[in-house]
């Protein structure tokens, strides 16, 4: 049976941290930034790759 519900979705691929999901108040990866991760060890996949240009994080296109 699937998870009913699904507060926020990690994945760690090649080094960088993933943010697959938020479906949160929490902006986890500011809060992964004040915690010493690198900006550029983030990648917000729940952004599409033409979105992520326009942000401080990773882009790792797939």
């Amino acid at each position: 049976m699937p998870a009913k519900y699904i507060f926020h979705n990690f994945d760690i691929k090649e080094e960088k941290i993933w943010l697959q999901y938020n479906g949160t108040e929490i902006y986890f990866a500011e809060e992964l930034v004040k915690a010493g991760v690198s900006h550029q060890d983030i990648v917000i996949g729940f952004h599409s790759p033409f979105m992520r240009q326009f942000t401080e994080y990773a882009l790792n296109n797939e």
